[in-house]
């Protein structure tokens, strides 16, 4: 598995380790990448990448990592590896194994997966059994005429007794005898009557009762059936859970579950452990060899929810690998995580217009609107700082750290309701300005795909037509040059990273922002600029409109 690299090289290596979760590869990283994706382009994997398709039918792309190595004997070379299974297999020629190999034939998942199969398959043949369709659907009819023969029968004797009462009142009660006649007469009808509904509903009640009692006999069956397949399926996630175990460089080992423990998820997400990185990480630690560097790129077409790019590098993902590259990584001195540094150092804000109500100001791009879980410096918290008097949340809208232009701040409390409102309501108008990477056809258009945030790589936005939210863009191209595409965004709602993904995303644009780090190519920043507002006052009651021309 440990490839020495065949000629020397003349690079520097890095004195510390790749930071996974925020990185730009290093030289030797791409030197073992580089040799990866030729054995890529030449090999035979039994897998559809998509490369040059121009339509999906089921093939997909794979994100690989290399982890470039010293072994003991001073040579210096890489390992590589791939995400999940590859090929419907775990292993292949040049390629570190799993962690653990939940296709191996004589171990205990593929064996009693089948029983869990088994059940499944016992399952829908009972859930199928014509007997048991005809008498739900049978149970399911009477239900429904029973339910409609009370109806109407109470409906009936609500009537009679209308009909009763009526009579009462014309009765002529001066002939007394008549009267009492009547009227027991009127009190006998209603008595048979009442006794004959109950006698019917009784006699009705018994029989739906006797077909429920034989459905019930199906139900407690397949009930019995699902709480097995359930308890087995939960006992071999936890056997799973158990055999999987990642060691680090002092050679402590831990298990899935055990990681997962002290994190707020408490159990394994789906995948976990079947990344490249904890792959790599721990092929280096049993063969004692000495991580140098760290790198992952896709390969191939991108999934119909994310955007990926072929041959783009990207992080470790935080959902799944964060917690158990924490513990694989323990004792060996990393990367500074660039997170951790504070963006806005020497940047300052331009306040664009103020009256005793509200601002609007120009935020630079790498700022936070507001604060972050390790940067306390932001927009709001400099507005704070300005105005130590002001009531109120202060910022009536957000925009992303890497976005430049206009931030609307309130000063009271009342104010930002009243803008918020506005925001809610629709009303506000926004215009960004971006550079695309790559060409657009239409001159102008709409984009309408739902959002939901990936789970399991936070802050990362999928496309989702089950869970996701509604986001609408209006676009309109500015100009086509250099291999770039200037537009307008006209965001009609506002869902995190959506002018991003609309753009970048293969049912979009299909043409990533310059310089987005997560949904296309790092660059010397995110070329999108949120560049007029129009609202209005909430005092005045004027129509406001502020542009803020983008600095590209």
């Amino acid at each position: 598995m440990f490839i020495p690299f065949q000629d020397g090289h003349s690079i520097e290596l890095p004195a510390k380790f790749t930071f996974p979760f925020y990185y730009s590869p290093h030289p030797i990283a791409l030197k073992a990448v580089g040799l990866l994706q030729d054995r890529l382009k030449t090999g035979n994997f039994h897998h559809d990448f998509g490369i040059g398709n121009t339509q999906r039918n089921g093939a997909i792309g794979k994100m690989f990592g290399v982890l470039v190595v010293e072994n003991q004997a001073g040579e210096l070379g890489y390992i590589s590896a791939f995400s999940g299974k590859l090929g419907n297999s775990n292993h292949h020629e040049g390629f570190v194994p799993p962690v653990y190999d939940l296709l191996d034939p004589s171990g205990f998942f593929r064996k009693e997966e089948i029983e869990v199969n088994d059940l499944t398959l016992e399952l829908h043949r009972l859930e199928k059994n014509d007997a048991y369709v005809q008498l739900k659907n049978k149970v399911e009819e009477y239900r429904m005429t029973f339910s409609k023969w009370i109806e109407n029968e109470k409906a009936q004797l609500k009537q009679h007794k209308k009909q009763r009462q009526a009579k009462r009142e014309a009765a002529n009660q001066q002939d007394s005898s008549a009267y009492q006649l009547l009227i027991e007469h009127l009190k006998e009808e209603s008595i048979r009557q009442q006794i004959q509904f109950k006698q019917q509903h009784y006699t009705k009640k018994v029989a739906l009762d006797e077909l429920e009692e034989s459905l019930r006999l199906f139900e407690n069956q397949l009930a019995e059936l699902r709480e097995k397949r359930a308890a087995m399926s939960a006992d071999i996630q936890s056997r799973i859970f158990q055999s999987y175990t990642f060691l680090n460089s002092t050679l402590e080992t831990k298990s899935l579950l055990a990681i997962f423990k002290e994190t707020p998820f408490k159990t394994p997400p789906a995948g976990a452990g079947e990344c490249a990185a904890p792959k790599l990480l721990q092929y280096a630690f049993l063969n004692e060899l000495k991580p140098i560097a760290l790198s992952e790129f896709w390969w191939g077409i991108s999934p119909e929810s994310e955007v990926k790019i072929h041959q783009e590098f990207y992080p470790a993902c935080r959902g799944k690998c964060e917690p158990i590259l924490s513990h694989m990584l323990k004792g060996i001195e990393l990367d500074i995580n660039p997170m951790s540094i504070n963006p806005a150092e020497g940047k300052e804000l331009e306040i664009l217009f103020e009256d005793e109500y509200l601002l609007l100001v120009n935020k630079p791009a790498e700022f936070l609107s507001v604060p972050g879980k390790t940067i306390v410096d932001s927009v709001q918290t400099r507005i704070q700082q300005l105005y130590p008097q002001a009531t109120g949340p202060l910022l009536v809208h957000r925009l992303d750290m890497s976005t430049s232009g206009i931030i609307l701040i309130a000063k009271k409390k009342d104010i930002h309701q009243s803008l918020q409102k506005q925001f809610l309501k629709r009303s506000v108008e926004k215009r960004y300005m971006a550079l695309l990477q790559g060409y657009v056809k239409s001159s102008h258009g709409e984009i309408e795909l739902p959002l939901r945030v990936d789970l399991e790589d936070r802050p990362r936005q999928l496309v989702c037509y089950e869970h996701g939210k509604h986001a609408l863009t209006k676009y309109e191209v500015l100009e086509r040059t250099k291999g770039y595409t200037r537009v307008y965004f006209y965001p009609h709602t506002g869902r995190t990273h959506q002018l991003r993904v609309h753009a970048a995303h293969a049912s979009g644009l299909h043409a990533p922002i310059i310089g987005d780090d997560l949904y296309g190519q790092k660059s010397d920043r995110l070329y999108l600029h949120a560049e007029f507002l129009g609202f209005w006052h909430p005092i005045t009651k004027e129509r406001m409109e502020i542009t803020c021309p983008a600095p590209f």
